[in-house]
């Protein structure tokens, strides 16, 4: 059964205020989908895979921005740096110099959110509030000319209770001034607020979100 990615797509940013991106999961779903959506102008999508993501790329519009939205292991970089937009989940230091490394290969400064783990969920990836502090104290990451640290990104637990979503995002929100004004007070490109996913994107616009991720309530389930 073929879900209607227009209307879906349309309900969804009819819901986000003005300055709250979206960018439209994609990943197990077929290129026509994508091209569905393409053509109501939406032009973020996000991936997980990297080999479904290459293939995507290969037969879908050059203008579109992909974001790798998974857990990305070290050795898969190389393999989505020549046209990955944005990697939306940079969970250690290792991999921050790994997207470095490969993107000065491409001659090209990728985008990254900084994941942080803030659910009480085992399964999630991220840093603790505290490593993202020491990581970012260390300043290392300063001599990486080919990453750009966009803003932070996370997951709220998965439950039904909205005040502990609303109270894990507003302690992100927190978090982000806190490192905004640390470390990124001049940059400008550090100003996203990445949390918001299908069951919960509502509360997270609330909790000064600017870019939600939304899959199944536009595309349906997943297909393959």
């Amino acid at each position: 059964m073929r879900h209607n990615v227009k209307e879906n797509l349309k309900k969804v940013l009819e819901k986000l205020p003005a300055g709250v991106k979206l960018v439209a999961v994609s990943k197990y779903h077929p290129a026509e989908d994508i091209e569905e959506a393409y053509a109501e102008g939406q032009r973020l999508f996000g991936e997980s895979h990297e080999q479904e993501i290459r293939r995507k790329a290969g037969v879908l519009p050059k203008d579109i921005e992909w974001h790798f939205i998974g857990h990305l292991q070290t050795n898969k970089v190389k393999y989505i740096a020549p046209y990955i937009s944005m990697i939306d989940a940079v969970d250690s230091f290792k991999l921050l110099k790994e997207i470095d490394k490969q993107a000065k290969k491409n001659g090209r400064v990728i985008k990254v959110l900084l994941e942080l783990h803030i659910a009480e969920e085992e399964t999630k990836y991220g840093f603790s509030l505290e490593a993202c502090r020491e990581m970012l104290a260390a300043g290392e990451w300063r001599e990486l000319e080919n990453v750009a640290i966009c803003g932070l990104m996370m997951m709220a637990s998965n439950v039904d209770d909205a005040e502990t979503i609303k109270r894990e995002m507003l302690l992100a929100a927190d978090f982000f001034d806190e490192i905004k004004a640390g470390y990124f007070s001049s940059d400008d490109r550090f100003c996203e607020r990445s949390w918001g996913m299908s069951h919960d994107y509502a509360i997270a616009v609330e909790c000064r979100s600017t870019m939600v991720r939304v899959g199944t309530t536009i595309f349906g389930s997943r297909t393959y």
